[in-house]
């Protein structure tokens, strides 16, 4: 895309996109926004495209926003064309966060808006809101309770501690810790069972998961049979039956694997 962002394919199916700011901690400056944004919404529109990894060069995965930048002009980012939170929401398949390195304040919500969170066992996360004097736009106030507990949020949010990859994983915020050599094989692996499974269902399937997370639970169950019943009525039974075997081989595949 631009010397800001390392976009590669490094196998089918899969895209990354590395930050590529190292010397400022990844910090997002304008014009880094302007070309994350840009280029997930290229990757949004190729069909080809089933999972993409985000992360981070050198020693951070993201600082948030570029302090130094925002002490010469007015804060600005509200814009969708710099807005890469709301550009994460609307991406239409799975994004796996490779969290190498520090996230903290608008980097921490950039992780936030990842479908699954890898952590390196280097990761540290940190909301620095309160210290910065600037409120959350990006979403953490709300998210980050939901994920952890309120104590816990308000903890971050209050504090501007850092907490290390293995209190982020007792905390439920990441699914697992990696060494740092396996952070990127580990993303490869998930994106690559995840480029495996029907792209038809994936997306709509990811849209449900997020639309009923903001709902009620009656609500969302309301929603989810809804769903099911317009899908139930397009699906053709020697279809179902050809996958349910795919599907049974698999999981023998992976029993046998395992022993």
């Amino acid at each position: 895309m631009n010397e800001l962002l390392l976009v590669t394919r490094p196998q089918p199916g899969c895209a990354c996109i590395a930050l590529n700011r190292p010397e400022a901690m990844n910090a997002l400056s304008t014009p880094l926004r302007l070309a994350l944004v840009q280029a997930l919404d290229e990757l949004a529109r190729d069909d080809s495209l089933r999972v993409l990894i985000l992360t981070g060069t050198g020693k951070a995965f993201c600082a948030g926003l570029d302090l130094r930048e925002l002490g010469q002009k007015a804060l600005d980012i509200a814009s969708p064309a710099n807005d890469p939170v709301a550009a994460l929401a609307r991406f239409p398949r799975p994004v796996i966060g490779a969290i190498n390195g520090a996230a903290v304040t608008g980097g921490f919500e950039l992780a936030l808006a990842c479908d699954i969170l890898i952590a390196s066992s280097a990761a540290r996360f940190a909301d620095t809101h309160g210290r910065v004097g600037v409120i959350p736009g990006w979403g953490l106030s709300q998210k980050l309770s939901r994920l952890i507990g309120l104590g816990r949020a308000k903890e971050m949010a209050f504090s501007g501690n850092f907490i290390n990859a293995d209190q982020a994983e007792r905390w439920g915020l990441v699914n697992r810790v990696t060494a740092p050599h396996d952070l990127m094989p580990q993303a490869l692996a998930l994106a690559a069972d995840i480029a495996g499974a029907l792209p038809e269902i994936v997306a709509p399937l990811k849209r449900l998961i997020d639309d009923g997370y903001a709902l009620p639970l009656a609500q969302a169950l309301q929603l989810e049979r809804q769903t099911s019943r317009q899908w139930a009525g397009q699906l053709r039974p020697e279809a179902l039956e050809a996958r349910r075997a795919a599907v049974s081989e698999r999981g023998r595949a992976q029993a046998r694997a395992e022993r």
